[in-house]
């Protein structure tokens, strides 16, 4: 065998007369350091023979073309901006449910969840001032969850995404980036293809961890289009000893909450996207320990690349994330903001269930916990793209919403949902009463949620976008 940078190895190509000269060029061939002896590789090259890393891509791209992932198909098939195709990521998720069981849901079981929806929605009339936002009321399996959502996940997540495949071409070393010239190309090809695969089989195992549509404080099938998963109901009643009847009218309760929210408030989700936006243009990676790494990798086996890459962006991952102040600041506003929805949502379904439901206080403190720790495919999804969607001050908003409705009532609570300006920051969540007593101004003003939008009940120009315009205009004027 010839040694390959970075300690990679590969079977001899008697063919390859290049590789085998590089090979045997010296003792420091192979060594994959900078001055490490006397390489005679060109101009210090620290990673080998640039013909020979050529190579080796290639093997490594003909080796991953040649093993088509499981359950994608050849039709159909179109990358996104940030290079993943998630058409072959959603036939990856529903083939890893399907290998491990997903039947459809019974008649009886999809009759009991559509009632839930429907009954848990009356409730909410009397526990908050926005209407009723369900369209539909379904029970879906497992498969149904991710052909119904992949689309949110695709766009939620492409950002993210992106500059973790942008960063696998050009965050190498700079003498590497000089020698590999179109080879960057292919290493990012390759990047979103293995980061396709992994997102596809981390939305296959999350799949199995969901009970509805909102999970993460999202509405991932669209606003109004509200549903749940019985399996994913039964997991989270195991070892509760609560009737199923409670679970399920509970968990409802907070389905129907969360589209209520998106369904009168335009301005929330593309308010959450852009945050996410913010914080992913933020990203930066730490390269420094690349190399090692990549030494411990044999290209032989397409595999071994492919479990590489499952760590993501985490201690285990190729990628090492590094904190900027502009990603630290992002993460915090969308923290703040998840923490707001999750807190409003804990504290209208309190309010309409806690006089119908027994152990509506049981049930709402393992929500609370299963919120801010999130499950294991959770977190793999996390580590995957670099974010984990957690609300982490739940108790601070639930008191800030509860401080509110106690001074203004139910109807000055939801009101601040007019617009983004009258929203809490973080530190609102230190101060509730600051906060409640702060903006005397709104206390008692007629306040309509229905002002976001147009006579004709399209949406207003995004207050976001305007204040955005305007504070450009601002700073060109001075």
């Amino acid at each position: 065998m010839s040694d390959l940078p970075f300690g990679f190895s590969m079977p001899n190509d008697p063919d390859d007369e290049s590789g085998r000269r590089s090979g045997d060029s010296g003792s420091g061939a192979g060594s994959g350091r900078p001055g490490g002896g006397d390489s005679g590789m060109p101009d210090g090259f620290p990673f080998g023979d640039p013909q020979q890393m050529a190579n080796m891509l290639r093997q490594f791209a003909d080796m991953m073309s040649s093993q088509p992932a499981p359950g994608a198909s050849e039709a159909g098939q179109t990358s996104s901006a940030s290079g993943i195709n998630w058409d072959m990521a959603k036939n990856i998720a529903r083939h890893a449910v399907s290998q491990k069981g997903d039947p459809s849901v019974p008649p009886a079981d999809y009759a009991r969840i559509e009632e839930a929806l429907r009954l848990a929605d009356l409730w909410l009339d009397q526990a908050t001032d926005l209407p009723s936002g369900l369209q539909t009321a379904q029970a879906w399996s497992r498969s149904e969850w991710i052909e119904k959502t992949m689309d949110s996940w695709a766009q939620l997540c492409d950002p993210l995404t992106a500059k973790t495949v942008q960063a696998m071409g050009q965050n190498l070393p700079e003498e590497m980036a000089s020698m590999a010239g179109p080879l960057l190309g292919m290493i990012q090809q390759m990047g979103g293809m293995m980061v396709g695969q992994q997102a596809g089989q981390a939305i296959g195992e999350l799949a199995r961890e969901v009970i509805g549509t909102t999970d993460i404080g999202l509405p991932l099938a669209g606003e109004g289009n509200a549903a749940l998963l019985p399996s994913g109901v039964a997991r989270f009643s195991e070892g509760l000893e609560i009737p199923d009847d409670e679970v399920r009218l509970y968990l409802a309760a907070r389905e129907a909450a969360v589209h209520r929210l998106y369904s009168h408030v335009p301005w929330l989700r593309s308010h959450v996207s852009r945050l996410v936006e913010e914080y992913a243009a933020g990203m930066s990676f730490d390269v420094s320990g690349l190399e090692d790494k990549l030494g411990e990798i044999d290209l032989t086996n397409p595999e071994a690349l492919q479990e590489a890459m499952s760590g993501g962006m985490g201690p285990e991952g190729l990628l090492q994330p590094e904190d900027t102040p502009q990603q630290k600041a992002a993460l915090a506003r969308l923290e703040t903001t998840l923490a707001l929805i999750e807190g409003w949502v804990a504290t209208v379904v309190a309010k309409a269930v806690s006089e119908r439901l027994p152990q509506s206080g049981a049930l709402a403190e393992t929500t609370r916990r299963r919120r801010a720790t999130g499950g294991p495919a959770e977190h793999t999804f996390a580590a995957l793209v670099g974010l984990e969607l957690r609300p982490r001050r739940l108790r601070e908003a639930g008191a800030l919403w509860s401080a509110l409705e106690e001074a203004r009532g139910v109807e000055g609570r939801d009101a601040v949902w007019q617009h983004p300006d009258l929203m809490p920051t973080g530190d609102d969540l230190d101060d509730p009463d600051g906060f409640v007593h702060g903006r005397s101004e709104f206390e008692g003003a007629d306040f309509d949620i229905s002002s976001l939008t147009e006579p004709d009940g399209s949406e207003k120009p995004k207050p976001g976008e305007a204040e955005g315009k305007s504070g450009e205009d601002k700073k060109d004027g001075d």
